[in-house]
């Protein structure tokens, strides 16, 4: 598990569906928590400041594992980058139990891309970035 970023997301009771359990499109929710954690504190530690503000999602993908019922106890979301091209990179999850358990709710993948707000277009990944992405990549 090495070079994953850990957030640890805290469950509201609004987040549960009819059946008691947390609500499917919540877990996209957490995930964005997750990632803007990662990005605000973890990317721009390594220098990569434009990547705070400068993306826009492309594509999710969620597998649900088991459901999650409300609990007092964060959930941990484990993130990492796990691909890395010229105009985008793919940032992976588990939403999962902490040790010793370790059940898996959710396993996600977000397909980002750098975005130039001030010309309006897409951009490609700078030096600098690819660097502190590179230092990110995990399994």
């Amino acid at each position: 598990m090495r070079n994953r970023h850990v957030y640890h997301c805290p469950l509201r009771w609004g987040d549960l569906d009819a059946l008691g359990h947390v609500n499917n499109g919540r877990y996209v929710d957490y995930l964005q928590d997750a990632r803007v954690d990662f990005l605000f504190r973890t990317a721009k530690e390594l220098g990569a400041d434009n990547l705070e503000t400068g993306l826009l999602v492309a594509r999710h993908e969620v597998q649900y594992r088991a459901p999650l019922h409300f609990r007092p106890e964060p959930v941990r979301i484990e993130l990492w980058i796990s691909e890395i091209r010229a105009a985008s990179f793919t940032v992976d999850y588990e939403i999962l139990d902490a040790e010793p358990e370790r059940r898996t709710y959710v396993e996600a993948r977000t397909k980002l891309v750098p975005f130039d707000f001030t010309a309006n277009r897409l951009r490609r990944i700078t030096p600098v970035e690819r660097t502190a992405l590179d230092k990110l990549v995990g399994a």
